[in-house]
């Protein structure tokens, strides 16, 4: 394979499908027109990972749905002992992290969990079986892992950011958290700029690192599974290899993106 046909190769399967307005109405990007959406435009839809992470989302209420429906009170099925076993494991990481009162914490760091993870997981399917199988329809481009995009991370910080400031302005009100950000870690007035900087840089820093953290490790492993398939037939050991290890960084990722949120919560929490 030349440099050349193995750039246009890693371009193309890091390429989304995207959908932008144009003078002609709502069009998506092609193979002939890739650029069509890309840039600075505010407009641009990541088709592919929108639907990939609604799919995964809908797939998740389905299964836990589904073990609520049929779970018993006798043996459980193994189902119903694995959908028990994934929420005794985060409802145990909530209650030794956080804090407060809240009966919003516990489903929220299970959802974050699960989500996160199935949309990880599908970084294990080689990369060209659901691209290849789009391609033959008539989609040009198809990108199945939506934790590899920017926009799903930050979007998912941005949410726990959200929060972040609705508890703490609910539980410390707004001038115990206007406080807070200007009497710490220098308790007086004369150091108030150096502490609003020291502060709001923290504060703002935690959506950022959320989202560029999980970006950044499934974006290198997706990166690295597609130079694996460059190989050919020979990228079948190597997959099998690195989705050993792969199968530790999607679970590792998903948890540590549960865990900080649970704890930038229970942060927000503390009223003293």
């Amino acid at each position: 394979m030349s440099s050349e046909s193995g750039s246009d190769y890693i371009k193309h399967h890091l390429q989304n499908l995207q959908a932008c307005s144009t003078e002609d109405g709502w069009q998506f990007n092609t193979a002939e027109n890739p650029t069509l959406c890309s840039g600075t435009r505010l407009d641009a839809i990541n088709v592919d990972s929108m639907f990939f992470s609604l799919l995964l989302g809908f797939v998740f209420l389905w299964m836990f749905r589904s073990a609520a429906k049929k779970a018993t009170t006798g043996v459980p099925g193994r189902f119903q002992a694995f959908i028990e076993l994934v929420i005794d494991f985060v409802d145990t990481n909530v209650k030794d992290t956080f804090h407060g009162k809240n009966k919003l914490i516990a489903p929220l760091g299970l959802t974050i969990f699960v989500w996160v993870y199935m949309m990880n997981l599908m970084d294990l399917i080689p990369v060209d079986i659901i691209p290849g199988l789009a391609h033959l329809a008539g989609v040009p481009f198809l990108k199945v892992v939506p934790s590899t995009d920017v926009n799903v991370t930050f979007a998912m910080s941005l949410s726990v950011f959200i929060l972040i400031i609705f508890y703490s302005i609910k539980i410390k009100g707004v001038g115990g958290f206007t406080k807070e950000l200007a009497l710490n870690p220098f308790n007086h007035w004369s150091l108030i700029w150096i502490n609003l900087i020291l502060e709001l840089s923290a504060l703002i820093a935690k959506p950022i690192s959320l989202s560029l953290r999980l970006f950044g490790n499934m974006y290198a492993g997706e990166l690295i599974y597609i130079l694996i398939a460059m190989m050919g037939l020979y990228q079948l050991p190597l997959h099998f290899g690195w989705s050993i290890l792969h199968l530790l960084v999607t679970f590792l990722q998903a948890f540590i993106f549960m865990m900080l949120t649970v704890v930038y919560l229970s942060l927000a929490h503390e009223d003293h």
